[in-house]
């Protein structure tokens, strides 16, 4: 069995970013932990590694990886799993994770986390690749569930089945985004709460909240952008009380990649996450 690698606190966590690193040193209440995108720390040497360093002797941090294209139907790139190891190896990370998505094609990198058919042959190859990778960084893994902008009709399980089969097979742990839940429910007009229900809550790991934006499709209907340019949303802040009162207290990170805002506006989210937590350990 890899390690359970799953080390962080049920508390809250921000995605850290380098114009924050004075603030975060000077007064990180109420954060508990930080995540890193993997792919912006594979070099060797300079101040962005300096940093990280630093930071990772005060706080946990989860290691999140958004290039290894798990659903691909070609071979993971062995150069890419190599510098992950490296990374993963001197860090020590509380948590790696990755999306059940694909992103490239032959050698080219599609710069979008695209979804997948749920089917048994795409099973098996998401299976075989989640092995791969913990078989090379020797720990045990989460899997995110994606955003989805359309379903397939080729498809014949359904995500929540298809995540935990995935899980059964691999032993893999599970990354829920809640936003990507209530994204992919509109957008595809299932119940969110439903999903949730279905949910194998008990391989969750950690959570994660972002927020979107509004749009319409070309038949007007609602459509919603995973933008992570904004704060959660309100219905899915509803969807993440649903959630912890059926999975209790877990390391809930709030997301924010795009527009990144001023120190006190991260933190505003993060206190509220706090109080979400705060709700279900009373």
């Amino acid at each position: 069995m890899y390690e359970h690698l799953n080390a962080l606190p049920p508390l809250p966590g921000v995605g850290y970013k380098p114009q924050h690193f004075g603030d975060i040193l000077q007064d990180a209440a109420p954060v508990g932990w930080l995540e890193i995108h993997a792919e912006n720390y594979m070099g060797d040497g300079g101040r962005p590694l300096a940093q990280l360093r630093a930071l990772s002797e005060r706080f946990p941090v989860s290691v999140h990886g958004v290039g290894l294209s798990i659903g691909g139907e070609g071979r993971l790139d062995p150069d890419h799993l190599a510098r992950l190891k490296h990374l993963v190896g001197w860090l020590n990370p509380a948590s790696f994770s990755e999306h059940l998505a694909w992103s490239t094609h032959d050698s080219q990198f599609l710069n979008d986390l695209l979804p997948l058919p749920y089917t048994d042959a795409t099973l098996a190859r998401v299976a075989d690749h989640v092995d791969e990778v913990q078989e090379v960084l020797g720990r045990r893994m989460l899997l995110e569930n994606p955003s989805s902008y359309l379903a397939f009709a080729e498809s014949t399980w359904p995500e929540t089945e298809f995540l935990r089969e995935i899980a059964r097979r691999t032993g893999c742990g599970l990354l829920l985004d809640v936003n990507n839940v209530f994204v992919s429910a509109t957008n595809l007009g299932y119940s969110p709460q439903g999903y949730i229900a279905d949910y194998p809550l008990d391989l969750v790991g950690e959570i994660h909240l972002a927020g979107h934006d509004e749009d319409h499709d070309d038949h007007g209907q609602p459509l919603l952008i995973d933008s992570h340019g904004r704060e959660v949303a309100d219905p899915v802040w509803a969807l993440l009380d649903l959630t912890l009162d059926r999975c209790g207290a877990k390391p809930l990170l709030i997301e924010w990649d795009n527009d990144v805002p001023e120190w006190d506006v991260l933190v505003a989210e993060a206190r509220r996450a706090a109080d979400a937590l705060a709700r279900v350990t009373a």
